[in-house]
């Protein structure tokens, strides 16, 4: 599958794995980790990006307890309209981009966000993509976050390759197994925190330096 297919496929996704999906089921206990590590290390005045923020429930739960600087990306266009019905106060206080991650995050200044987060999105980043990783180290001033899906040897599958392996969820959606350790520590951040999930490993980190 190309990068192209990729991103036509989740412009296009309906049903499971939806915007409609991820409304009906609301913040959960990565929206509460993700606003825990943000409150202890950057604050509710922090300007945030969520990197594939659907129809905003993590950013919705981080709207709730003050944060009013919200920045998503998402290239389902139908996620707009559910986040409007669902969670009207963030559609109206936030600001969004209706693009594939790797056409928007270039466009962003350096050091843009104090923080940027990604639930389970950039493990469907195609291989081909990869150089859209330097972009979000290039913009992320303070913090940045990931909870994605990991192997169960907790090394992204890679093992000492920086390869990564690919799972097909349903037949059709590519998910790559990543170290994002190495991923991000390769691109000159430290790791300073990590806790498993229910299914995800949430890692979070900010330059070297700081």
């Amino acid at each position: 599958m190309n990068p192209n297919d990729v991103r036509q496929g989740w412009a296009e996704r309906s049903g499971e794995y939806s915007p409609d999906y991820y409304a009906y089921y609301g913040p959960d206990e990565t929206s509460e980790s993700i606003r825990g590590l943000l409150d202890s290390r950057v604050g509710a005045e922090a300007a945030v990006l969520e990197l594939g923020c659907s129809s905003g429930r993590h950013l919705a739960h981080l709207h709730d307890h003050g944060y009013d600087d919200l920045h998503g990306v998402e290239i389902n266009d139908d996620a707009f309209e559910v986040m409007a019905e669902e969670y009207p106060d963030l559609a109206e206080a936030g600001t969004f981009y209706a693009d594939a991650i790797e056409k928007t995050v270039p466009e962003f200044a350096d050091d843009r966000f104090d923080a940027v987060f990604s639930v389970e999105t950039l493990q469907h980043i195609h291989p081909e993509n990869e150089w859209v990783f330097d972009e979000l180290a290039r913009v992320t001033d303070d913090l940045l976050v990931t909870a994605e899906i990991e192997d169960d040897e907790g090394d992204g599958g890679q093992g000492e390759s920086d390869d990564p392996d690919v799972n097909y969820v349903d037949d059709d959606v590519p998910l790559y197994y990543r170290n994002w350790r190495r991923v991000f520590t390769g691109r000159g951040f430290v790791e300073v925190t990590s806790e498993s999930l229910r299914r995800d490993i949430l890692r979070a980190f900010r330059p070297a330096g700081e």
